[in-house]
Parts: structure tokens; C-alpha cells; sequence
């Protein structure tokens, strides 16, 4: 039996508005040589069904009890076949080229461990809302991953195994089994995992050109969310205090002062005023010479906070288009 190129991992849990898209700009990619393994993660809709409708052999469904996006992510890279693994979360899509264009990145740069790209933001009906991520792509270090993560988000990097299994370790709740995310996040665990790529492999990080990757954005999402988004950072933070002290005490309160803006930008889009014009002026305060190197984003980030705090709502959606060009970049 011929091996597949690229195993693609995709988490599967209650995304029933989703899922067919998702797995249909799999489907569509140009290099077809992959298998997708669908994890079902316990959910309790029809999302695997209308998995199980598409009639094509090179589909897995997995099914297991709820462990979370991080657990999901690792059963897939236990069951994957493939020396190159590929991430999709199931609400995101891809653009049909992606998988080749990554292909053919990682066969020219073999020092090339985590491959990723650009995404452009689309809203709940998968409309295109006018905003890309736009990250680094080349001479990445691990400052670059720990301040301003060039991946992005789970969807756009595309990762040798090797890299992977270098960070490898025995899984603490399921003897037997080995894990490279971390389960006992919920949130952060991308940036977990990609920062543990960075200190303790020497796989190099780097980028392609273009959005390739399409990411939802939930515009419904609670600012809870945001809280609990951060408390998660800090969490990452503490482990990279641990991995690499010298390289923590030198930049976390940088990275820390790029998360809060970031956060604070969220914020600004679900119109939580309290909040937003909070973690914008605590990323100034946290590290200031950081993030006004970047003065049109930071200064930006501000002022929007400020007039969306004090400003009558229908002055503000006047401004906004103005106010955020980049809204989900940190």
C-alpha cells in the first residue's frame, strides 16, 4: 500500500455549519496525494454525518471521547501516516493550492520544520471581511514565534513529523500514549507547541507567500473568552520561564505587551468598551518601547479602544472601518 504525502488532521466537534466546507477545500486541493483523518471529538451533532457522506477513500473519521482541540490535534498525529502533517480546524477553510504550495516549500528547504502561510479573515457565513494576517515569513526566530507567532493560527502550518516528534513526551492522563500539544489547554495551545518547536528543536520556521488559509472569525464570541484566552497565555508563559529562563526574563514582558494588544483588538470587534480600552492601555504600560516600534498599530489600537469607550455607538461604526485596517493581528 502507497503511503500518503500529507496526513491532514482535522478536529470535529459540534461544527455542523461548518465541517462540509471544511472538508470540502480539502477535498479540492490541488495535490491530491493525502489522507484526512476527521477526529470526532465526542460531539453530539451532525457534524460526523455529514462527514461520513462524502464518498471518498482517502477520508478517516477517528472517533474518541472529548478531549479537547489539543488531544483532538494529537490523536490525529498518532494515527497520522505521513512524514507531513497538516492542521485544519473544522470552521476554517483552505485555498486549493495550499497543500501544494507547502509541498513544494518543504522539498526545497529541508532544514524547514514548520511551514506556514498568510489568511485572509472571513465572518460566520464565510464571507471575506477585508482583513488578512500577514506574518513574517523568513529569518523567524524564536523571539519572532514568541512575540508576534508568524503561524497565526491552527489551520495555516503544514509540519514535518520530525519537528513534531522531537517534542514528543509521554501523555500524563493516557499511559501508553504520547503527546505534543498540551491537553490542559483549551486555548494557547498552538503557540505551546510552536514555542517548544523553537527552544528545544534546531527545525527552522518559515513562511510562503499569500492567504492560503481562510479563519473564521466569531463575531458572536463572549469577552470571557478573551479573559480566558490570556490567563492561557500566561500559562504558555510560565512553561517558556521553565524551557529557557535567560530567553524569558528577555522578552516576555515584549510578548506579553504584543498579546494584550492583540487581545485588546479582539475586544474592539465584540464592542466590549471596559475591556478593550483596558488591555490596549496595559500593553502600552507593560512594554512600551515593544509596541510603539509599531506606532500606526499600537497608537491605532488605542485610539479605537478609547473612542469605542467613550464615543456614542453610531460615531464609533462610523469610524471603525478607518479605525481597524487589521483588526485580528496583534
Amino acid at each position: 500500500m502507497t503511503l500518503p504525502a500529507i496526513s491532514v488532521v482535522m478536529p470535529v466537534y459540534n461544527v455542523e455549519r461548518y465541517v462540509e466546507a471544511a472538508v470540502k477545500s480539502v477535498l479540492d486541493q490541488t495535490f491530491a496525494n493525502f489522507e484526512l483523518l476527521v477526529i470526532d471529538d465526542g460531539g453530539t451533532d451532525r457534524s460526523i454525518a455529514l462527514c461520513r457522506a462524502f464518498a471518498d477513500p482517502r477520508i478517516r473519521i477517528i472517533s474518541q471521547e472529548n478531549r479537547g482541540l489539543a488531544g483532538a490535534r494529537n490523536t490525529g498525529i498518532r494515527y497520522a501516516q505521513a512524514d507531513i502533517i497538516a492542521f485544519l480546524d473544522s470552521d476554517d477553510l483552505w485555498h486549493r493550492e495550499k497543500l501544494a504550495r507547502h509541498m513544494s516549500h518543504l522539498r526545497q528547504r529541508p532544514e524547514v520544520g514548520v511551514s506556514y502561510s498568510g489568511a485572509r479573515l472571513i465572518d460566520d457565513e464565510g464571507r471575506d471581511i477585508g482583513l488578512e494576517q500577514t506574518p513574517k515569513l523568513t529569518g523567524i526566530t524564536s523571539k519572532d514565534v514568541y512575540l508576534r507567532n508568524p503561524v497565526s493560527n491552527g489551520s495555516t502550518p503544514v509540519i514535518r513529523r520530525g519537528a513534531l516528534d522531537d517534542i514528543a513526551r509521554p501523555s500524563p492522563a493516557h499511559p501508553g500514549e504520547h503527546v505534543w500539544f498540551d491537553e490542559d489547554l483549551r486555548q494557547s495551545e498552538d503557540i505551546d507547541c510552536w514555542m517548544r518547536i523553537a527552544l528545544l528543536t534546531g527545525w527552522k520556521f518559515e513562511g510562503i507567500p499569500g492567504a492560503l488559509t481562510a479563519y473564521r472569525i466569531n463575531a458572536g464570541g463572549l469577552s470571557a473568552n478573551v479573559t480566558l484566552q490570556f490567563d492561557s497565555w500566561l500559562y504558555v508563559r510560565n512553561k517558556v520561564r521553565t524551557l529557557a529562563p535567560a530567553f524569558a526574563k528577555r522578552w516576555e514582558a515584549s510578548a506579553e505587551a504584543f498579546q494584550l494588544r492583540y487581545l485588546a483588538r479582539r475586544a474592539i470587534r465584540m464592542r466590549d468598551r471596559g475591556l478593550a480600552l483596558k488591555l490596549a492601555l496595559q500593553s502600552v504600560l507593560k512594554a512600551p518601547i515593544a509596541v510603539l516600534r509599531e506606532p500606526v498599530k499600537t497608537t491605532t489600537t488605542v485610539g479605537a479602544a478609547a473612542v469605542l469607550r467613550l464615543a456614542p455607538e453610531r460615531v464609533y461604526e462610523r469610524l471603525e472601518a478607518l479605525a481597524l485596517p487589521s483588526a485580528q493581528t496583534s
